[in-house]
């Protein structure tokens, strides 16, 4: 049987109940939202877009299966200041439809990237990713500059370090044998047993276990001879007590290596509270990080 397309499994029973929760999220949006369908030829790409139409504006990649809905914690606070373009990840969990040309390279996720911004009438804006999403964005930054005002990167695993064996050693086998169960048991681990929202987890959850699968495609981390030449004002914004490596550690390698980069260390954060908790202070950061002239 051939695998499951992503415009099949909106009619499984699996795809109904992860559309709701979905929409449950998406509901904790303290703002109006609209939801808009870009196209390109990878297939349709979903953006929740909130803020004031004359907004200078921002650009968010969540991490791998948390979807666009996940910035809900965050959306009120940067929708006062910005144009907030919340996007799903072709391929990935979400309401984006991978129907047209496969994603294949990394040069075909920056073409996708580029296809989004320009259908989105976008050709200047602020860009933030959180762990895969950073990933992308720095890749993005660094292969078109001129259109990213300023780029902030929550947690970036795999852009400045590798990710510690630990964290690899429970992640892969999840990638592997992905179900409900096994999801939920992971992100408690890496927070600690800290308090994550019910619904979002459900749906992170329901992603990893049922939504279809396509080739993740990884951008490679970027040589440090490529990083000096970055112009993009950046600031990466660290989690403290992230499994996935060594924040303080990592926060003083790039001072001392990349010092045209600003890092932040936030405490009571780790990668997968973010970019929801702790809300505050992360909110203050990220204002401040994309307000940089």
């Amino acid at each position: 049987m051939p695998p499951l397309s992503t415009v099949d499994f909106t009619t499984t029973a699996e795809g109904v109940a992860f559309y709701r929760a979905y929409d449950r999220v998406l509901e904790k949006w303290p703002v109006d939202v609209t939801c808009v369908d870009l196209t390109s030829q990878y297939g349709t790409t979903r953006v929740n877009v909130c803020g004031p139409l004359d907004a200078p504006p921002v650009v968010l990649l969540p991490g791998a299966g948390a979807t666009s809905t996940v910035w809900f914690e965050n959306v009120a606070a940067l929708a006062d200041r910005f144009r907030v373009y919340a996007v799903d990840l072709i391929g990935d969990a979400g309401r984006s439809i991978a129907d047209g040309d496969r994603l294949r390279s990394v040069d075909d996720l920056m073409f996708w990237l580029n296809a989004v911004a320009e259908a989105a009438g976008l050709t200047d804006f602020g860009l933030v990713g959180h762990s895969y999403g950073a990933m992308i964005a720095l890749a993005y930054a660094l292969r078109e500059p001129d259109r990213v005002r300023n780029l902030v990167l929550l947690d970036p695993n795999s852009c400045f370090a590798g990710m510690r064996a630990s964290y690899l050693a429970r992640a892969v086998p999840l990638l592997l044998r992905p179900n409900e169960k096994r999801e939920r048991e992971f992100i408690r681990w890496e927070t600690g047993g800290q308090d994550v929202d019910e619904d979002w987890l459900d749906l992170l959850a329901r992603g990893a276990a049922y939504f279809p699968k396509s080739k993740t495609i990884v951008p490679k981390r970027p040589k440090r001879s490529a990083l000096d030449e970055l112009t993009v004002d950046t600031t990466v914004i660290l989690a403290a007590d992230s499994k996935v490596h060594d924040s303080g550690q990592l926060a003083t390698d790039i001072a001392e290596s990349i010092p045209r980069l600003r890092s932040i260390v936030v405490e009571g954060a780790t990668h997968h509270t973010m970019p929801m908790s702790p809300t505050a202070v992360l909110n203050d950061a990220l204002i401040n990080a994309l307000s940089v002239r």
